[in-house]
């Protein structure tokens, strides 16, 4: 059943129905129902400072791309073993600020080399232990997050879980953005 479109009645229609209304006798025990009045329409001028209004503030900034993982072609050369990792970084054991700095200053490192792709070794942790109130393998958990942040987010172009032969679910190949050229 399809809704109804809302309707307005114009002033002499309304007053035709308030005479028939008027002519007709209620059932024994109800009052009868006055219909509901009509909101006054909004002003034009009013509508127009909305509109100004809205257009002033500033549009909100776009939302950077996702990161991307590992191509197809590459993905099948690590696992073939024509492709290797060039550079290798392990947070075994550090604090989760040790292992912060030392990734930031990695990666940086590695870009300016010219590393296309790394690796991050994180550790498994040893599952469902909470060690000082603390979940054991945090890095395990927080490395994704530190590549999607806005310092580490320029150097990266994605990421994934690495092999089982390069550590797998402890581990991530982290693939680097070109370092940009200074120009002449």
């Amino acid at each position: 059943m399809r809704a109804r479109r809302g309707r307005t009645l114009s002033e002499a229609d309304l007053a035709l129905w308030r005479q028939v209304a008027r002519s007709v006798t209620p059932l024994p025990g109800r009052a009868p129902v006055e219909p509901e009045p009509v909101a006054a329409p909004v002003a034009e001028e009013t509508k127009t400072v909305i509109a100004a209004a809205s257009m002033r503030s500033a549009p909100a900034a776009p939302a950077p791309p996702p990161l991307a993982p590992l191509e197809n072609r590459l993905r099948t050369q690590l696992r073939r073993g024509q492709q290797g990792v060039e550079a290798v970084i392990d947070l075994h054991g550090m604090r989760q600020d040790e292992a912060h700095l030392a990734l930031r200053a990695f990666l940086r490192r590695e870009q300016g080399r010219g590393t296309r792709l790394a690796l991050v070794v994180t550790g498994k942790g040893a599952a469902g232990t909470v060690l000082f109130g603390e979940e054991r393998g945090v890095l395990r958990r927080v490395v994704p997050h530190w590549l999607r942040l806005p310092d580490l987010r320029p150097l990266v172009v994605g990421f994934e879980e690495a092999q089982a032969r390069h550590g797998g679910s402890g581990a991530l190949y982290v693939r680097l953005r070109r370092a940009r050229e200074a120009g002449p």
